[in-house]
């Protein structure tokens, strides 16, 4: 097991990176001071594959387990879905000190984030992602949140877990689709931060692609290194954090004006060409570079086309994006590769001409 510190004051954490850790984390609560109650939030394919080690070892530990599963999808990102969670929580008397496990991908992660962050203002959460894109992004850092019609992440909050347990057994468990959906973070990671990680990806893409234990977790920790960086620097995301949301602006619109049938790494690795597209475009990033990138994307079996799609819905939607600000779009744009920036000065009429000369 390897572990990587989130360096917030009082409200940092490890995250804890491994294989065969999932029975490991009732005693791992227990010797962090928490007993009695404890929730598990998990969604139905979930709670079959991986709910059961997870509550074996609380038991074993003392607690007194509740699983409360929701149907798999966006779909349950929902108010109501977390309204329904409230009214379960309080049927099985949980309380400030009840800890909450997020078991799942990152939609159980944000729904039941967002619950521990609201009921009883806030319960002890901790993070148990079971997919990479959730190992290696949407676990750490602290954001929770619901889905708002067809915007997605519209109403959350930031509540930092007290743990993330990233047990690398549960990635073999993983659909190849969802495997590769997980990657377009890890290669934004290190688009936006790390030139010798993208050098890493480069070669070791096919051993990733074969689940090497070895190479997986080397992956996974580097990945979430680069981001409890970010994050320590910027819990709140009013700085450098923002350089997180590569290939989001693109990405989200793109999600949105597909009524959500692409994944979010598909939506991200679409946007992360978009936005090497844009960098060249004004003159910040050398075409190699970006050729680089949009290469390693579909080396790892990320789409590195606009799907057929109306561009101006595309930029209509981007003016939804939490990124906006006085009715001015920030883009997360590169220098090269490894060094990100922030900037709101991209004409959107220059944002739609790459959109429409993408061939």
């Amino acid at each position: 097991m390897r572990k990587v510190n989130v360096d917030l004051g009082p409200a940092s954490y490890e995250i804890r990176v491994g294989s065969c850790l999932l029975e490991r984390a009732g005693l791992w609560m227990k010797q962090a001071g928490y007993g009695g109650r404890a929730v598990i939030i998990t969604d139905k394919t979930v709670r079959d594959l991986h709910a059961a080690p997870l509550d074996r070892g609380l038991r074993q530990a003392g607690f007194d387990v509740t699983t409360l599963a929701v149907p798999p999808g966006e779909s349950q990102k929902t108010l109501d879905s977390a309204a329904r969670l409230y009214g379960q929580l309080a049927k099985v008397y949980a309380e400030r000190t009840t800890p909450v496990f997020a078991l799942g991908g990152g939609v159980v992660g944000d729904l039941a984030g967002f619950v521990a962050a609201t009921y009883l203002r806030g319960l002890p959460l901790v993070q148990v992602p079971t997919t990479l894109l959730a190992q290696v992004d949407s676990s750490v850092g602290g954001k929770t949140a619901v889905d708002l019609g067809e915007m997605k992440n519209m109403v959350g909050s930031f509540y930092q877990p007290r743990l993330v347990i990233a047990d690398t057994d549960t990635l073999r468990t993983l659909p190849k689709a969802e495997l590769v959906n997980g990657l377009a973070e890890v290669i934004k990671h290190a688009a936006i931060r790390s030139r010798p990680f993208f050098d890493f990806l480069e070669k070791n893409l096919p051993l990733v692609l074969e689940l090497d234990e070895k190479i997986l977790q080397a992956m996974v920790v580097d990945n979430v290194r680069i981001k409890a960086e970010v994050v320590g620097k910027d819990e709140k995301e009013t700085g450098l954090r923002e350089i997180l949301n590569f290939g989001h602006t693109v990405g989200h619109a793109v999600e949105a004006v597909t009524g959500f049938r692409l994944r979010h790494g598909e939506g991200v690795a679409i946007g992360m060409v978009a936005a090497a597209k844009l960098s060249s475009r004004l003159g910040y990033l050398a075409e190699d570079d970006a050729a680089r990138l949009e290469d390693l994307i579909g080396r790892a079996g990320l789409p590195v086309r606009l799907p057929d799609v109306n561009k101006l819905a595309v930029v209509e939607a981007m003016r939804h994006d939490k990124k906006v600000r006085r009715d001015r779009v920030r883009f997360v744009l590169l220098r090269s590769l490894g060094h990100a920036f922030v900037t709101d000065g991209v004409d959107p009429d220059v944002v739609e001409e790459v959109l429409r000369g993408w061939v």
